[in-house]
């Protein structure tokens, strides 16, 4: 069993505390994703969990031992990073094994390793290739390999798909799923794309300003944002963010709740309607055809706007007037502070 424990994990660089005391529990298992925008510290906690980084206060276990002080090497993790680091004079059999090779692991042993690596993951054509010979979703998987073959109790993945283009991201995430099925090994994830985050994670962990502002599965953060950062980080396109005096026109079902500074209503809850339908007006500034669905944007009154979600096949043409009206329990209210409510 590889549980992964930080209790009150602070790091400091100099005056700047870039770590603000997180408290997590990741289970065996896991498949735990860290998101937030840049800066927020996503990455210096994993680097803080691998051991590349020295914890400044609080305690890290890894199973059942504190790690605090334990070398990178020792503490029983692999990471993948976003750069692919191979070494470009060896092919990828060698590279995959060249850390078995530094911890002088047996010659055969080796050989049955990579094998076993290269089959998990279909490389076992290009073992006898050098990196310059392979795609970058074929690095990528080399890398993966790489750390497949030390059999680690935890996998660590910092931003790994950033370098590929759209359509190898995606093929790569299923990858990356089907992997973590097939090891049952705790993984954790670090990225800013929200969309791998919702795709891949058991349980996603939103970072802002070096501390957590909410965790949980995808479907709670999307569904339940515990404040307005959430809220707005998570989905896209992001949830519109309105003054809460306009609930009663959206609906007369909503009431408001006293303290509610502004609403928030996801674009694919807002439906349009004519104008003399709904109690909320606006006008169509822009159309965006993206296949399935088309997101329109509509200026409110007051310098407000909002987006639509719509499957219609004919949107209405921009500078036309549109009623809009949200569906029912999908609105969701926020103090002065942001907290939900």
């Amino acid at each position: 069993m590889t549980r992964v424990l930080l209790k009150d994990i602070r790091k400091r660089f100099g005056a700047t505390e870039a770590i603000r005391g997180v408290d997590l529990e990741i289970d065996d298992g896991e498949f735990v994703v860290f998101v937030g925008p840049s800066g927020c510290g996503k990455s210096t906690l994993l680097r803080l969990i691998s051991g590349l980084e020295h914890i400044s206060e609080g305690e890290l276990r890894i199973g059942d031992r504190i790690v605090n002080e334990v070398p990178a090497a020792k503490r029983g993790v692999a990471m993948v990073f976003q750069s692919y680091a191979l070494y470009p004079h060896l092919t990828v059999r060698d590279n995959m094994g060249f850390g078995l090779k530094v911890r002088k692991v047996p010659a055969e042993e080796r050989v049955q390793r990579v094998a076993e690596a290269a089959a998990i993951l279909k490389l076992e054509l290009l073992l006898d290739r050098y990196p310059r010979q392979l795609s970058g979703g074929q690095r990528q998987r080399v890398a993966i390999g790489r750390a497949i073959v030390g059999n680690p109790d935890v996998f660590l993945f910092d931003e790994p798909l950033s370098n590929l283009d759209a359509e190898l991201r995606v093929h790569m995430r299923s990858e990356i799923a089907a992997l973590h099925r097939r090891l049952a090994t705790t993984m954790i994830y670090v990225t800013h794309d929200q969309i791998e985050a919702m795709t891949l994670a058991d349980k996603i962990v939103v970072l802002s300003d070096g501390k957590i502002e909410q965790v949980g599965s995808p479907r709670e953060l999307y569904d339940s944002p515990s404040n307005l950062f959430v809220a707005q980080f998570i989905g896209s396109p992001r949830m519109n963010i309105l003054p809460a005096a306009l609930a009663s026109a959206l609906s007369p079902e909503f009431r408001v709740p006293e303290t509610a500074e502004s609403l928030g209503v996801r674009p694919e809850h807002l439906t349009l309607t004519s104008p003399e339908r709904a109690k909320l007006n606006g006008k169509v500034a822009l159309a965006e055809y993206t296949g399935a669905m088309t997101l329109i944007h509509i200026e409110l009154p007051g310098r407000t706007s909002c987006h639509v979600m719509s499957d219609e096949r004919n949107p209405p043409e921009i500078g036309s007037c549109v009623g809009l009206t949200a569906r029912p329990g999908t609105l969701h209210f926020f103090d002065k502070d942001g907290r939900v409510l």
